[in-house]
């Protein structure tokens, strides 16, 4: 009775461990399988011919610098959409549109053919939420670039400030440094960077890395903004556009977008000097 005892004994604790090993396993297979989701390009199109195209990107990032110059762009130039990207890891939300209705966030990519260089366009609303999946998303958006036969990438973004600018500068960065000086020659903008920002951090710091691999000589435009969530730093993305006017012939109306700072910012005046009061002030640094 007494081995009995014990064998029974022995193989309830063997059997709850097999049962927790199982578990264990499922929760492990599970886990892989939500974070191995890849990112899956949709096109809407037939692909174009271009002509060795400048890839140009601006997601949201700090004073959505980058995404209000890039949206502007591609209003100004209808240019046309040519793929969005599903999976990877997006934000677990919707949006309500101006007819009350909701949509899934999106990153979308554009093309316009131009006279001397086409150019490629990525806009959307959000970025990768995680770090795996913003270097999958980049390797995408490289592959699609090097199909294209795309020799250059420009990413752009924001340098959170704790006071707001009054004439934001621009400052030029990359993993090339004839690219940089290409950028940076003839136009307001600094290329001192070093020891007075911090990691360039989402997809437009971590294209210039990966570009960097494959030969894609690649250039940042960060525009100085105020760094807090509930600026739009569109006195950056003017700044930011003006470069791009001149170095890469994008015909936009400026002006334009003049007139809209001047109506934005006589509305939300008040609204940011509170926001001031609160900042302490401090060096520049670049967060996202």
């Amino acid at each position: 009775m007494r081995g009995h005892c014990g064998y029974d004994k022995t193989s309830k604790v063997c059997a709850g461990q097999i049962r927790q090993i199982q578990k264990t396993s499922k929760a492990r297979r599970l886990n892989q399988k939500r974070t191995v989701m890849s990112w899956k390009t949709h096109y809407l199109c037939e692909k174009p011919k271009l002509n060795k195209p400048i890839l140009v990107e601006g997601l949201p990032g700090i004073g959505n610098c980058g995404k209000v110059a890039i949206d502007f762009i591609i209003q100004e130039l209808k240019a046309r959409k040519l793929a969005e990207f599903r999976g990877g890891a997006m934000p677990h939300s919707v949006f309500v549109n101006e007819k009350n209705l909701v949509e899934l966030p999106s990153i979308e990519l554009y093309y316009k053919k131009l006279e001397k260089r086409d150019l490629l366009l990525l806009a959307g609303d959000v970025q990768p939420s995680d770090e795996n999946s913003c270097y999958e998303f980049c390797d995408e958006i490289l592959n699609i670039a090097q199909e294209f036969d795309c020799q250059e990438v420009i990413t752009l973004g924001g340098i959170a400030l704790r006071q707001e600018p009054k004439n934001p500068q621009v400052y030029v960065t990359g993993n090339d440094k004839e690219l940089v000086k290409k950028y940076s020659k003839g136009s307001k903008t600094n290329t001192k960077l070093y020891g007075k920002i911090g990691p360039i951090i989402g997809v437009s710091g971590l294209l210039l890395g990966l570009a960097q691999r494959r030969k894609i000589h690649a250039v940042s435009l960060l525009a100085e903004t105020l760094g807090h969530p509930l600026y739009l730093g569109i006195s950056g993305a003017r700044e930011i556009l003006k470069v791009l006017r001149k170095k890469i012939d994008v015909k936009v109306d400026i002006e334009l977008l003049n007139r809209e700072i001047a109506e934005i910012e006589q509305e939300l005046g008040k609204r940011t000097q509170a926001l001031q009061k609160k900042t302490k002030k401090g060096d520049v640094n670049y967060i996202g």
